[in-house]
């Protein structure tokens, strides 16, 4: 995300009625004159010079004509006034609404450069409202609204939505860079398959070629480290009718997990609505899904094969090798479904597991 541009804005303005006492004095002529001068009522003139009324197009044409100052002067003074008074006044709305802005995970957003540094309360949060795009709270809680979350908390970890909202933010805003084809279904289909072939390789040597061969089908793949308090694995979601998005935090950070997760969230892509937002957490429990898990792990190892490999009733390091290879995937992924059916416990053949870190 580029960092805003700094442009110096002074805490003060000059009011124009300000410039024009100057300006009369300078003349040596009364406010009364002007309004003559001018052909317009002395009270408005009075107003003017008070600030209670504002300097119009017409009035700066007037005073231009009268005082030599460009028209320009008048309504640039104007205008410089009147937005700073907005300012003081928002100044005071958006610090009223601090704590608002401390629900969120504004000191990570920092560190990850997404929003500088604030100056004070009311900075935080207009900060915060330009990283989620929105010129107000309410118009910012609207868009929180409008997402049709597809998930349930686990009783072991509860997700906290402000953390969640300001992740799915962050997947946003990488995947403005990801010029993506219009969806087509066919050809995400047949990108699954590339991607299923290249399990075998290193899951943070490719993510350029994840990223590219799902952009040729219409969807953008993020990799977005997880913020805040939020155990999840990932989400779908469509951008817009044209542009899907899965994204991902690589939460328990190995190759199984990282793939059973994309295939899901991929089935949610083809199977599901296109106006909820579904994320994978540890407790999922609806239709859809467990009609995305049978799918991802259909897609994966087809279950007739997996099933005859288990009535086998040979884990060895060895047979799972073999039967990885007979499959093309990575063999991590047979000991992670393995693991899940309790055929495996969760410290067996991990080693054939691949193992990431976030870089710092």
């Amino acid at each position: 995300m580029a960092h805003e541009q700094h442009v110096f804005e002074p805490d003060y303005a000059i009011r124009p009625g300000v410039f024009l006492e100057e300006s009369l004095e300078a003349m040596g002529i009364s406010a009364r004159e002007l309004a003559r001068r001018c052909g317009r009522s002395a009270k408005l003139i009075v107003e003017i010079l008070s600030g209670k009324a504002p300097v119009e197009p017409e009035t700066a044409l007037q005073f231009e004509k009268v005082t030599n100052v460009n028209a320009t002067v008048w309504l640039n003074l104007e205008s410089g006034y009147r937005l700073h008074l907005a300012r003081q006044f928002e100044d005071q709305k958006l610090s009223d609404s601090s704590a608002w802005a401390r629900e969120f995970p504004l000191r990570e957003l920092q560190e990850r450069g997404m929003i500088d540094q604030p100056k004070d309360n009311a900075d935080a949060v207009r900060k915060l409202l330009k990283f989620f795009g929105v010129a107000g709270i309410n118009a910012c809680e609207a868009s929180f609204a409008s997402y049709s979350i597809a998930f349930r908390h686990s009783p072991t970890f509860q997700t906290d939505n402000k953390s969640l909202y300001a992740w799915l933010r962050l997947g946003e805003i990488q995947a403005e860079s990801i010029a993506c084809k219009d969806y087509d279904r066919g050809t995400f289909l047949k990108s699954l398959s590339k991607l299923r072939a290249l399990t075998t390789e290193r899951v943070d040597e490719i993510l350029p070629q994840i990223e590219s061969i799902c952009a040729r089908a219409g969807v953008a793949f993020v990799l977005a480290r997880p913020i805040g308090k939020m155990p999840l694995s990932g989400i779908s979601r469509w951008l817009s009718p044209r542009k899907a998005l899965i994204q991902q935090t690589m939460r328990h950070k190995s190759n199984d997990h990282f793939w059973f997760t994309f295939f899901h969230e991929a089935a949610h892509i083809i199977l599901h609505s296109r106006k909820a937002v579904f994320v994978v957490n540890t407790a999922t429990d609806t239709v859809e899904e467990d009609e995305a898990n049978k799918w991802a792990a259909e897609f994966l190892i087809p279950a007739a094969e997996l099933a005859q490999f288990i009535r086998s009733a040979d884990f060895s390091e060895e047979a799972v090798l073999e039967f990885a290879s007979e499959q093309g995937i990575a063999p991590g992924i047979v000991v992670g479904q393995l693991q899940k059916r309790e055929h495996l416990t969760y410290r067996q053949l991990n080693h054939l597991k691949q193992w990431f870190e976030w870089e710092e």
